[in-house]
């Protein structure tokens, strides 16, 4: 090999070689925001699917505070919000969404409640039915954070 072809060689080499490492550290950079964007909307996705299901609970737990029948309908969107959960959150936050849902049945199925009987329900943390689920959506969320 003609010693004139060395250099010309590794000057191609090392374009080749600081090519390549551009192209990776750039893909990589790519890479790298786009999960975060991921996590990102995960979390709003996330967050707005909570905020739907506690408003949705709050509205149907008063009305169970008044009224002994439900509509059916409700409590529909109530079981469609949990399964949407199902998809995407963590057990724990599907199970304490299912112990609301029951205590709203079992609400609508006691007898109707009046302002003298907050006092008793405040007592016995009956009034604060989402304590749990709501701790759990913070710690799920809280952890997605961090990651």
């Amino acid at each position: 090999m003609d010693p004139s072809y060395v250099p010309a060689l590794a000057a191609l080499a090392g374009s080749a070689i600081g090519g390549l490492t551009s192209f990776a550290t750039t893909w990589l950079t790519q890479q790298t925001k786009v999960r975060a964007q991921q996590l990102v909307d995960e979390i709003v996705r996330r967050e707005e699917l909570y905020k739907d299901f506690i408003e949705e609970a709050s509205r149907l737990y008063a009305d169970a505070f008044e009224h002994d029948t439900a509509e059916t309908s409700k409590l529909v969107n109530l079981y469609a919000l949990i399964s949407r959960m199902r998809i995407r959150s963590a057990p724990k936050i599907i199970e304490n969404a299912d112990k609301v849902v029951r205590l709203i049945i079992e609400m609508y199925l006691a007898p109707n409640k009046t302002f003298r009987d907050v006092p008793k329900l405040l007592e016995s943390d009956e009034m604060d039915l989402l304590r749990e689920f709501s701790n759990a959506c913070s710690e799920e969320l809280r952890e997605l954070r961090s990651s």
